[in-house]
């Protein structure tokens, strides 16, 4: 940016709150007026448009925009600054676009501005709503980064990025010498990354004294923050208007009953506004969908529209406020009913919402180290979570929550504050990215909320077995490989083991498609059959792995015969498949396989469908997913774990139930312990090759069970000559093995 422009930093319309010391002009009185006379933007040196000062008045009446002043001051005063505000006060837009103008008014010579965000959909829309208040363009000044997602360029001078990204940014620049100012934002959600971005900034912030950290939080975590970055300045803001809270004692146990009474009293009441509800989880949102659209069909239409939107926090959506082009289009009043669960309240952006409707429950995966699967666990949320579910009623005047749960519930049965991430999942993926970084030197985290010291050990064990680690507990040139990869350390390994097995291509399919979202379309009520009819075609009888590179294959077909992006979509929709789901899986695919080309493993040409290349695929997938192994004891389809005693069954989607033959062994990608344990994308293996493959004194480890004594007797039957090579190659302790594989790979 030239430093001509740096002295346009006001206009007649705004008034910018910098200290004397921020501000870059001159005190040339004919020059500053000459400047507010072209009212140039100074990030682009453009003339601000008409939208921009219609923009300005709306943040004016943001809560926080009383704070401006301070907050620069602190800004210019402190290292860190901590920015405490209820839900829609305007944090997550505002704070770091007044970052920008700090570091435009010191010439960038630090970097720029990075703000974190939890959920991709709320970094992808607030860089949207910030480029637009800027009056910069997306993608150029403000940009984005969310996995597989780029939105940025080198002049880039505010970037919103999910929290994982900015961590994984570390790997390649340990002290984040880009930027000058990091925003940690959404601090109260307490995700994995921002725990650790937490942790590794402080010894960041040491040898970067020039460095600004802000941190952004809901009102409950402060005491905590306090006392873990010690006494920095805090600036506290709140939302302006009251909210009434109505407790229905009882209704939580026919919360369906309830919630549909309440959604139709509201409406028939003829008070404006949308509804948000919050349920328990993603099945609640589609039996809720189901029964609010078919009962919203019988309304009165003098009413207005009921519009019934499923917000899945997993997924790449989010709600705001309609637009005015929107709202012309539609002059039919509509009351939009969103449905969402747990870590919804982020996504909701709009002020149009005046009801809130609270179950005051939540089903959480809670990972167990020792099985090494997540259980789905039906608790209270906590008291944390609730208010900020009121908050999203703050800039409402007449906002109404409706609480399915008592007073005492709430303070008896409520925790204080959400768990923590790190205490609840597995911690594979993090003890790999605190190896990798370990390499700088910013191993030794001092995290918030301590890991469980079980998950640690498995994690470690885990990584152990994968040959991620040396001898001495670092990382392997093999570990290193696989951090390059955004991925679980286990597909990881399976990609880099594919480059051996000559089937890099399916591979890549296989990992896109099961890291992407679910392919598989939510099915209305009475389409089962027909979408059961459809996906036959792309069934593959050697396993749901295969079957999701026939989806794939089938997909990219379309594309190239497709006359039009509207034919794919009807494609996808004939066929009852996700057509987003299958974009990301594509974008997903490229980037994988640029990273292949980057670190220039071997690749060769697609080979799918002859018998070589699937038992190639299958050896690949076992180099990873050797731990995730099952058995079916009694022939009926009750798969017992290779690691621990509990039983699964095959999902009903899989090509095995659909096709009723049900094999012995299965590898399998995810198994979640719920009221129903299903075993999801499940690919029949035979013993021998899992003998072959998986560590030797990984197999040594394993309980005693009827299945490891099966498999003794499958390596006792193997020839000399096989277990000799099979240990010379896949001993991970063996540090020559190690060499030759790295080599290859």
């Amino acid at each position: 940016m030239e430093a001509a422009t740096l002295e346009c930093t006001s206009s007649s319309s705004e008034k910018r709150y910098f200290p004397e010391s921020l501000d870059s002009s001159d005190g040339d009185e004919e020059g500053v007026l000459a400047c507010e006379d072209l009212e140039l933007n100074p990030f682009d040196g453009l003339p601000y448009s008409s939208r921009y000062y219609k923009l300005l008045k709306e943040r004016e009446d943001l809560p926080i925009w009383k704070e401006k002043y301070s907050f620069m001051e602190k800004l210019l005063q402190s290292q860190i600054v901590i920015v405490s505000g209820d839900a829609k006060c305007g944090k997550s837009s505002q704070v770091p676009q007044w970052c920008a103008e700090y570091c435009l008014s010191v010439h960038y010579q630090h970097g720029g501005v990075v703000c974190t965000q939890v959920h991709k959909p709320t970094a992808v829309q607030l860089a949207l709503r910030v480029a637009d208040e800027m009056d910069v363009n997306i993608g150029h000044e403000v940009g984005y980064v969310i996995p597989f997602e780029n939105c940025c360029t080198s002049e880039t001078i505010l970037r919103y990025c999910t929290d994982d990204m900015l961590q994984r940014e570390m790997m390649s620049n340990p002290f984040l010498g880009s930027y000058g100012v990091i925003i940690l934002d959404d601090i109260h959600e307490r995700s994995i990354a921002t725990d650790v971005l937490l942790g590794l900034l402080k010894d960041v912030l040491i040898a970067r004294p020039e460095l600004k950290l802000i941190i952004n939080s809901s009102p409950h975590l402060i005491n905590k923050l306090s006392s873990y970055y010690g006494n920095v300045p805090l600036i506290q803001v709140k939302n302006k208007h009251p909210v009434e809270v109505v407790y229905l004692s009882g209704a939580q146990k026919e919360s369906f009953e309830s919630i549909l009474r309440l959604i139709f009293e509201i409406h028939h009441s003829g008070e404006k506004g949308d509804i948000v509800v919050f349920l328990a989880c993603e099945q609640d949102i589609e039996k809720a969908y189901e029964i609010v659209c078919q009962e919203g069909s019988n309304l009165n239409p003098d009413l207005g529209e009921l519009v019934v939107v499923p917000l899945y926090p997993k997924e790449k959506c989010a709600l705001f406020k309609p637009n005015d082009e929107m709202e012309k289009r539609c002059p039919v009043y509509q009351r939009r009913v969103v449905l969402t669960a747990s870590s919804g309240e982020s996504l909701i952006c709009s002020n149009t919402v005046k009801f809130v409707i609270d179950v005051g429950v939540e089903r959480r995966k809670v990972y167990n180290p020792r099985i090494r699967a997540d259980s789905l666990v039906t608790q209270p949320i906590s008291q944390s979570q609730a208010e900020t579910r009121k908050q999203l009623l703050g800039t409402s005047p007449s906002g109404k929550l409706f609480c399915l749960y008592s007073e005492e519930y709430a303070s008896r049965d409520m925790r204080p504050l959400k768990p923590a991430e790190m205490q609840e999942a597995s911690l594979t993926s993090t003890v790999l990215f605190m190896k990798r970084v370990d390499i700088a030197g910013l191993g030794h985290c001092d995290f918030m909320n301590r890991p469980a010291p079980e998950s640690l050990m498995q994690a470690l064990e885990d990584l152990d077995y994968l040959a991620a680690l040396d001898n001495d507990g670092n990382l392997s040139e093999f570990g290193i490989i696989m951090s390059e990869f955004p991925l679980d350390p286990q597909l990881s390994k399976s990609i880099l083991a594919s480059c051996e097995f000559d089937c890099v291509d399916e591979m890549l399919t296989i990992a896109a498609m099961v890291t992407a979202p679910n392919c598989f379309s939510h099915l209305p009520r009475g389409a089962e059959e027909a979408a059961l009819s459809c996906w036959k075609m792309f069934l593959h009888p050697d396993g749901d792995h295969f079957t999701l590179i026939n989806i794939y294959k089938a997909y990219q077909d379309t594309i190239l015969n497709a006359a039009s992006e509207h034919c794919v979509e009807k494609w996808c929709h004939d066929y009852f498949l996700n057509c987003s789901a299958l974009r990301t899986a594509e974008v997903i695919r490229a980037e994988l396989l640029e990273i292949i080309k980057r670190i220039e493993l071997p690749y060769t040409e697609p080979a799918f469908g002859s018998e070589e290349n699937t038992l190639n695929i299958k050896k690949a997938l076992l180099s990873g997913y050797f731990m995730q192994i099952a058995r079916d004891v009694d022939g009926s389809g009750n798969y017992l774990m290779l690691t621990h005693k509990q039983v699964a069954q095959l999902h009903p989607l899989s090509c095995y139930s659909v096709c009723g033959r049900m094999p012995e062994w299965v590898l399998f990608h995810k198994f979640s312990i719920a009221h129903s344990n299903y075993i999801r994308i499940a690919s029949e293996i035979a013993p021998e090759l899992f003998m072959q493959l998986a560590p030797q004194y990984y197999f040594s480890n394993l309980p005693p069970s009827e299945s490891k004594d099966i498999l003794q007797q499958v390596l006792d039957h193997l020839s000399p000559i096989s277990t000799t090579k099979k240990e010379q190659k896949m001993c991970d302790k063996c540090p020559e093995a190690t060499e030759q594989r790295c080599t290859v790979q």
